[in-house]
């Protein structure tokens, strides 16, 4: 079983950074709305689409939580089951947000869902026997870093696809307004970790790196809206890493 859910906990890693790498490079609508599969989602993973790859290792992450539910029914299984399922049903409202036909809310919503399927798992294999709303509710930290996350994906989301966002001193449209409210919590994620001191030493340092990383990726989409590059992986993958930081306590 603690195999099962350390396989889960990587699974649910590698999907997150392969969504990073498809808004990165610009493969967000590369099989269109089309929702889950085509015809050739295969050959097209194995020719380097990152977004048939992103498709089926979700496939993957629910196969595993189905599998753990049967096997080991208990809060978290259950739990991480149904956030799997309702993450998926939000992915495919990513792909009309992106085509201009749905509310930023539902990017947003389908990151901080994410997240949830890779805490919940993260929690029951570090914590066992440890009800992770429970758990949850008692970690300021990660309310503030999921404030941010879900903030993130409403600005992808506001700006729409292969969108800029434009400069700006005053906000003046959604998309930089979105921008401000998501500087503001990664501000507000550096002063939660900074109050918490010396509890989260690694994560404090990695949100104040992180707050750089942003500015150059704001400047990054800002250059190449439709691709602004690897940078969005590496910021995806900072937020990753923070939240190991935090659950597993690194100093």
């Amino acid at each position: 079983m603690n195999g099962l859910k350390a396989s889960e906990v990587g699974f649910a890693m590698i999907l997150i950074l392969l969504g990073s790498v498809v808004e990165g490079f610009g493969y967000g609508l590369s099989l269109g709305t089309r929702w889950p599969y085509t015809r050739n989602i295969a050959v097209l993973m194995l020719r380097g689409d990152p977004e048939a790859t992103h498709r089926l290792v979700a496939t993957l992450v629910g196969l595993v939580a189905l599998a753990l539910a049967i096997l080991s029914p208990g809060i978290t299984t259950i739990t991480g089951l149904l956030l799997v399922v309702i993450t998926a049903l939000f992915g495919m409202g990513t792909l009309y947000v992106l085509a201009g036909r749905a509310p930023a809310f539902v990017h947003g919503t389908h990151g901080l869902l994410a997240y949830g399927v890779f805490l919940t798992y993260l929690v029951g294999l570090v914590y066992p026997g440890v009800d992770f709303w429970t758990y949850f509710g008692a970690m300021g930290a990660l309310h503030a870093l999921l404030l941010a996350v879900f903030l993130g994906g409403m600005t992808t989301g506001q700006r729409g696809f292969g969108q800029t966002i434009g400069p700006f001193v005053q906000p003046q449209k959604a998309s930089q307004w979105t921008v401000a409210a998501h500087v503001g919590a990664a501000l507000l994620l550096v002063a939660t970790l900074g109050w918490l001191m010396p509890a989260y030493p690694i994560a404090f340092y990695l949100a104040v790196g992180q707050v750089a990383v942003g500015f150059l990726l704001f400047h990054a989409v800002n250059l190449k809206p439709k691709d602004p590059g690897v940078i969005v992986a590496f910021h995806q993958s900072m937020v990753l890493l923070m939240s190991l930081a935090i659950v597993l306590q690194w100093h």
